[in-house]
């Protein structure tokens, strides 16, 4: 009986040590704008492509008026093309979205779990941005610049362009010599605002 009330006086306390953590206030993202660029070995404008993706949904924790974490899902089936149009487009658009790359019928988002927000000494960049990115199940740890700026449960975030490695993740052609003349590391760059909400987290 002893050991039992013991147990139960633990998970009783990891639970509230974990809702301590995960903060009191959640400000949710309101406006997000997310934009990637896919280059060819030889890069060059008429080798390269961009378009964008959809922020699904995002959202700030704050203990107190602390920045907790950061928790996002992306939308990949709204990932798009923009530099082409008709034919070119939907192929290219199609083929980001098989299973070849992106498989997004298997993997319809990707999540962002940011832990860290770094102050840095930087006259573009404010900011170094620590998080968990997760793409087709493959979950890396990684950084980058950014302008961040909080105050209390408001918060504007503008990044740098900067590059995962597609391979990472598993973005490939499985067997084929058009993979060679791809270049590995593709470019993502974002910003979004978050709204005050003054509600308490339920306990």
């Amino acid at each position: 009986m002893k050991r039992l009330l013991l147990f139960v006086m633990m998970c009783s306390c990891m639970s509230l040590v974990f809702a301590q953590k995960k903060g009191d206030k959640v400000s949710k993202v309101i406006t997000s704008e997310i934009k990637w660029w896919g280059h060819k070995v030889v890069k060059t404008k008429a080798t390269s492509h961009y378009g964008t993706v959809k922020l699904k949904s995002g959202k700030f924790n704050f203990d107190k008026t602390v920045l907790v974490d950061g928790e996002f899902i992306i939308d990949m089936r709204s990932l798009m093309v923009a530099d082409l149009s008709g034919d070119d487009q939907t192929k290219l658009t199609n083929d980001l979205k098989g299973p070849t790359f992106f498989d997004v019928k298997k993997f319809p988002t990707a999540k962002f779990h940011l832990k860290r927000i770094i102050p840095l000494a930087n006259e573009e960049y404010n900011s170094t941005i620590v998080g968990d990115i997760t793409i087709k199940g493959v979950r890396k740890t990684i950084s980058f610049p950014a302008n961040a700026y909080i105050t209390q449960f408001t918060v504007e975030i503008e990044s740098s362009r900067f590059s995962l490695n597609r391979r990472d993740f598993k973005v490939f052609y499985q067997s084929s010599v058009k993979d060679y003349f791809i270049k590995d590391e593709m470019e993502i760059q974002f910003k979004l605002s978050t709204e005050k909400v003054d509600n308490e987290r339920p306990r």
